[in-house]
């Protein structure tokens, strides 16, 4: 009787203390490894990324929302041209044992790098809502994969016709978390 009540305290204890949501902190670090746009140039163009680097990092306490920050590099097929997006956030896991879901939501902005951007482009606003899900893969640590979908438009100076360029679309990334 006494084994079984200290095998099952055990096994809730590695359950809850694997688990994001039962930590004391987390923190988390992730890198975007896809790009997708569904926004259009002035013209009507369709926007194409050509791949994205750069990172994803939150820090939080149970119960209370958690921050993070995503900073990361797109560059746009067909241009020498980069879209540097950098998006502070508001996050919060919810409390489900064994997966960890997180749910949160951004704001930043956007801009466009290149030799003359700076003389055609201002920069623009993003926002952005996103959901990771993550798994345990030890104590401790998890494994997540999370999805992003972004709302972003730069606006096109006088000088180059007016408009503005919608580079919204979604990101994907994969991050591990530490937990204690």
């Amino acid at each position: 009787m006494k084994r079984n009540i200290l095998t099952a305290f055990a096994a809730t204890s590695l359950l809850f203390y694997s688990t994001q949501a039962f930590a004391l902190i987390n923190f988390s670090v992730g890198v975007p490894f896809s790009h997708t746009f569904t926004g259009k140039y002035d013209g009507g163009e369709e926007v194409k990324s050509d791949g994205v680097s750069g990172m994803f990092i939150q820090v939080g306490v149970p119960f209370l929302p958690g921050i993070g920050m995503d900073n990361y590099k797109t560059k746009i097929k067909g241009y020498d041209i980069d879209l540097d997006t950098s998006i502070f956030n508001l996050y919060y896991i919810l409390p489900i044992p064994v997966i960890n879901l997180t749910l949160g939501a951004g704001m930043g902005n956007t801009t466009l790098q290149c030799s003359d951007c700076s003389t055609y482009y201002d920069k623009g606003n993003a926002t952005q809502w996103y959901a990771s899900f993550g798994m345990p893969i030890i104590p401790l640590f998890d494994l997540h994969f999370s999805y992003r979908s972004v709302s972003s438009k730069v606006k096109i100076k006088s000088a180059g016709g007016g408009g503005e360029h919608d580079f919204s679309g979604s990101l994907m990334g994969l991050g591990i978390g530490f937990n204690f």
